[in-house]
């Protein structure tokens, strides 16, 4: 097992972490995670996201990104948005765990995770909410962190590597 450390990407360092984290995107959606793209998605289209849609939100204070670091790689990687409506001001929503093939099976999305609900508390936040393909690898390890389903809503969102196919999602939340 590599050791990791669980590391805040800041305003200040997301620079220096850019290339890793669309390497973890890139991987995770080659491997059919589905976190919003579909194949084929190029390192490119990858980079794309990370400066188009996250560096905005975080340098604004929206987004919380973390970020696991294994053998000087970025091995993994989580957000928090906080970015929402005066009405819900009070949840953040997890968007885009990920795990990088190369650093599966050591423990990375779980510590993610625990750090991620740590932030949202320091952050005044008593609930959090997100949502997985149903019956993806994902949704075993919500459950083991307490997280309750609230509902499924099915023909939700194309499959990576078959965008034909229709996957359902399994909507998510815990209270903290």
């Amino acid at each position: 097992m590599t050791g990791f450390t669980i590391r805040d990407v800041t305003v200040e360092t997301i620079a220096d972490h850019l290339d890793g984290l669309a390497e973890v995107l890139h991987a995770s959606v080659h491997m059919g995670a589905s976190v919003s793209f579909i194949l084929p998605f190029s390192i490119e289209d990858s980079q794309r996201f990370w400066r188009a849609k996250v560096v905005p939100s975080v340098t604004a204070g929206g987004r919380v990104l973390l970020a696991a670091i294994a053998e000087e790689r970025v091995a993994g990687t989580v957000q928090l948005d906080v970015d929402l409506p005066p009405n819900q001001a009070h949840r953040g929503e997890v968007a885009k765990l990920l795990v990088h093939p190369d650093f599966r099976k050591q423990g990375i999305a779980r510590a993610l995770m625990e750090t991620l609900e740590n932030r949202a508390r320091g952050l005044g936040k008593t609930l959090i909410t997100l949502d997985t393909r149903t019956g993806d690898k994902a949704e075993p390890l919500y459950r083991s962190l307490g997280y309750l389903v609230a509902g499924t809503i099915p023909n939700f969102a194309r499959a990576p590597e078959t965008p034909d196919r229709l996957d359902a999602t399994t909507y998510m939340y815990k209270l903290l």
